[in-house]
């Protein structure tokens, strides 16, 4: 480690498909993507089901130095580690972010946060009541694609933003797969809006919203919405739409917006689209894995925007497991691991960038598109404690 590089130590709470990208991309060399203040080391990693899956996990992400744990509750007490990442079941993000905190440990959770947003708001007093870095793992928000998007917007490029469009549905073949995925399941928050619509709202939210001074940032409403049922018995969504209008300070709207979700289709073109006064932008598949976009002009030609992944590989998808890897390279998740690193560095509770109150916004309009659709889970699952115990 160079001389005043910040080593951040990491604790796995879950090990499945994202994990491994992450614990991958953990462990690239910083340099290659020209960091050189922060880097990481993976210390631990436990599993729910017994230290044996762990140790396999460990040794196949070939971190020999890591220690592996049967129980979260071990890992939490490990003094050696710094930051949790949780990447269990959407329907266990609450109480094991809940156990991280209490057990005195910044916490790097999974997309969704949590089921729903009264569970986020709680998650994030008890943060900061501890004084810990806490932040959803919104890894697309960080890429320089991004970044870059993000600029061009606040500076007019395309005009006054007035209608976004995005879009993703995977095909999860909803009806001949195991009842006990988590796609399918009531008790692990199963359903296409929490497990996908993640990306075209955080999409919607970061070109909308977070492009706007954080004071005149106002909630959207959600005009409408539909949901179609899985049926045969099974209460989660499989198809879902929504329509969001966005104001600001002053009461004006300043775009509306459209979303949609499915698992039982396929997204492989276009994914997401900003029009404006000027011209729009277009985001081609994978909007999970963004590396370009495109300004669209009248009477102008097409810009191209290209950024790549350093140390990137090729994206593979697993047809079977309903998973993507780079098995030659990283995902890009290392971008916000940079984050999380110089936030725990510079004592900051949260980052700029995906603050907690946009986190809890956008679980308000998940929260509402389940309203319209009659869409609850099981009480364990929606559980909120009581005040009073921090």
């Amino acid at each position: 480690m160079s001389a005043g590089q910040f080593e951040l130590r990491w604790g796995f709470m879950g090990h499945g498909a994202i994990a491994w990208c992450m614990a991958k991309d953990l462990q690239l060399d910083p340099a290659t993507r020209g960091v050189t203040d922060v880097k990481h080391k993976i210390v631990a990693v436990a599993s729910h089901l017994g230290i044996a899956p762990a140790e396999e996990f460990i040794h196949r992400i070939k971190a020999p130095e890591a220690k592996a744990y049967g129980s979260y509750e071990d890992l939490a007490s490990d003094p050696n580690v710094d930051v949790v990442y949780v990447s269990s079941p959407h329907s266990h993000h609450y109480p094991h972010v809940l156990l991280a905190l209490r057990s005195g440990k910044h916490v790097l959770c999974e997309k969704p946060f949590t089921v729903n947003a009264a569970q986020a708001a709680h998650l994030q007093r008890v943060a900061k009541q501890h004084n810990l870095f806490l932040m959803e793992a919104v890894w697309t928000r960080f890429f320089p694609v991004s970044i870059k998007m993000r600029e061009l917007i606040a500076n007019g490029e395309i005009g006054e933003l007035r209608r976004v469009f995005a879009e993703l549905s995977q095909d999860f073949d909803p009806y001949n797969i195991d009842p006990q995925h988590r796609i399918v399941n009531p008790d692990l928050a199963g359903g296409a809006l929490l497990d996908l619509g993640a990306y075209p709202l955080k999409w919607i939210f970061q070109t909308v919203y977070h492009t706007l001074p954080p004071s005149s940032r106002q909630t959207p409403t959600v005009l409408g919405s539909s949901m179609q049922k899985l049926g045969h018995g099974v209460d989660v969504d499989e198809h879902v739409s929504m329509m969001l209008s966005f104001p600001r300070d002053t009461g004006n709207v300043i775009a509306v917006a459209n979303a949609s979700i499915g698992m039982h289709a396929c997204t492989a073109g276009p994914a997401f689209k900003l029009q404006g006064t000027k011209g729009e932008i277009t985001v081609p598949w994978p909007p999970f894995r963004p590396t370009e976009f495109t300004v669209h002009k009248l009477g102008e030609e097409p810009k191209k925007y290209e950024f790549e992944i350093p140390s990137g590989g090729g994206l593979v998808q697993d047809l079977e497991k309903k998973t993507f890897d780079a098995p030659n390279g990283g995902m890009g998740l290392f971008w916000e691991a940079d984050e999380v690193a110089r936030c725990i560095r510079d004592g900051d509770l949260q980052s700029e960038t995906i603050p907690w109150s946009e986190t809890v916004e956008v679980l308000k309009v998940m929260d509402e598109v389940r309203r319209q659709g009659g869409l609850r889970y099981p009480d364990a699952v929606e559980f909120v404690e009581e005040e009073g115990r921090e």
